[in-house]
């Protein structure tokens, strides 16, 4: 009697698991779905693409239909006579540098011209640096102003014929400034002007004239390279890290361990045998080698098959070795690896068979309690059923090769999952590696929210690529 209890405990404590891991894929699985929801991507804001010929002071300057180009036109009596104007849009902030030009047509009777940052609700007859909140190169004496009358000694004064440039750099929360392409100087931008900034020019005696180029046109500043040599810098940082080489090599090799890799891994430890130092991984970093050890060459085994999309046979690797993983014949693992075979058949062009397959094995998750998280991908599956090249459509994501990795990881987890010793199911569900990685996307969104939610957001893509 106490042993069946036992039992139904184990059992039931799977059940529970397994489920919480279904669930965790089958979110996955759901990207690229078409009912699934819909995120902007970090990087997509709205930029500054003409200047607001609303928000100016119209009384002294005269804007171009384009909205690109802007001239002075009266006569300055005293220092409330400057012509201000905004961008139509504040400097987006979700990225590494934002950066805009101006082009020098006419320097005017005193060459007043500056190029900067101001707040929303700046006074538009002052010019940028000169209230609080704004930062602003001036051109008829090369001196920066932040906020308050007194200028500093900054760079050299612009004149006719001169492409100025003005950038904020995310990473560094500073302000920098451009001369016909050559950087003039930085300087720091203070925590106050987290708020919105706006892209701003100002002319201030007769006859002045600039054109701005917010990015339609090549700059005269190469802003790439620069990106380039400050991701560079953010690198050099991280390479000055002391990392022991046994430390890196244990991260790979639990990865490799984690999803199964038995072959790479073995070449792996071959190649490292002689150039790492022995680790012992337990000791150095609280790993447990065992935990991931844990039926290694089934899941290599059933991780191939996935892969080469011979769902049936992974299927009977599982009643074999781990039926408990699919005795529930409507778990989500059941689910993805019905939905990967429908996906195989339509691949190489058997539909009828397909819609046999999908009357029998796909109908039984319509209408579960759970439906919201089945419907979306039975209905996209059956919507390649309709299209010739179903590669080519809108549904071709569960084509992929990306779609067997996801399926692939779920039944690793859920293999992984029925070791008697595992003590963590988060364990189950990424490598050493990954959430290595993920904390680190993490310190690197508290820094951004430190900085007033500016910056790029860490992605590992990007970095590799």
């Amino acid at each position: 009697m106490n042993s069946n209890n036992s039992n139904n405990g184990n059992n039931s404590s799977f059940d529970s698991l397994s489920q919480d891991l279904g669930l965790y894929f089958l979110e996955l699985a759901r990207i690229g779905s078409s009912k699934a929801p819909v995120e902007m991507d970090e990087d997509e804001e709205v930029v500054p693409n003409e200047l607001n010929t609303i928000n100016s002071s119209a009384g002294f300057l005269v804007v171009a239909p384009d909205k690109l180009s802007v001239k002075y036109t009266a006569v300055s009596l005293h220092g409330h006579d400057v012509g201000v104007v905004q961008a139509n849009y504040p400097v987006p902030v979700k990225r590494l540098v934002y950066y805009f030009e101006i082009y020098v047509k006419d320097a005017g009777a005193k060459g007043q011209i500056a190029i900067g940052f101001t707040c929303e609700g700046f006074k538009m007859r002052r010019q940028p640096g000169w209230e609080v909140n704004s930062c602003g190169y001036h051109g008829d004496d090369g001196l920066l102003y932040r906020g308050q009358g007194k200028g500093e000694a900054f760079g050299p004064t612009y004149t006719t014929g001169d492409t100025v440039g003005g950038g904020i750099n995310f990473a560094s929360q500073e302000f920098f400034f451009t001369k016909n392409g050559a950087i003039v100087g930085t300087a720091i931008k203070e925590k106050e002007m987290n708020r919105c900034l706006f892209p701003t020019i100002a002319v201030h005696s007769q006859n002045e004239e600039v054109c701005v180029n917010f990015g339609q046109k090549k700059f005269a500043f190469d802003l790439k390279e620069y990106e380039a040599q400050e991701r560079l810098k953010q690198q050099m940082t991280i390479e000055k890290i002391p990392l022991p080489p046994n430390i890196s090599y244990g991260l790979v090799r639990a990865y490799l361990l984690h999803y199964g890799y038995e072959e790479t891994l073995n070449s792996f430890d071959l190649a490292s045998k002689s150039t790492i130092p022995p680790i012992c991984i337990a000791q150095e970093n609280g790993f447990d080698d065992q935990d991931i050890m844990y039926a290694l060459n089934q899941r290599k085994t059933v991780r191939q098959l996935i892969r080469n999309g011979e769902i049936d046979a992974a299927m009977n690797k599982l009643r074999d070795w781990y039926p408990q993983i699919i005795q529930d014949d409507k778990s989500a693992a059941c689910f993805l690896l019905h939905c990967q075979k429908f996906v195989e058949l339509i691949r190489v062009g058997a539909l009828e068979e397909a819609v046999k397959h999908g009357r029998i094995e796909l109908a039984k998750f319509l209408g579960l309690p759970e439906e919201n998280l089945f419907d979306a991908l039975v209905m996209d599956c059956v919507a390649l059923l309709a299209y010739e090249c179903p590669q080519e459509s809108c549904f071709g994501y569960l084509l992929k090769e990306s779609r067997r990795d996801v399926v692939a990881d779920t039944i690793n987890a859920m293999i992984l999952s029925t070791n008697p010793n595992m003590k963590d199911v988060q364990g189950c569900l990424q490598s050493y590696l990954e959430k290595l990685l993920r904390q680190l996307t993490a310190c690197c969104l508290e820094r951004r929210l430190a900085n007033g939610g500016q910056g790029e957001a860490f992605q590992l893509h990007r970095l590799l690529n």
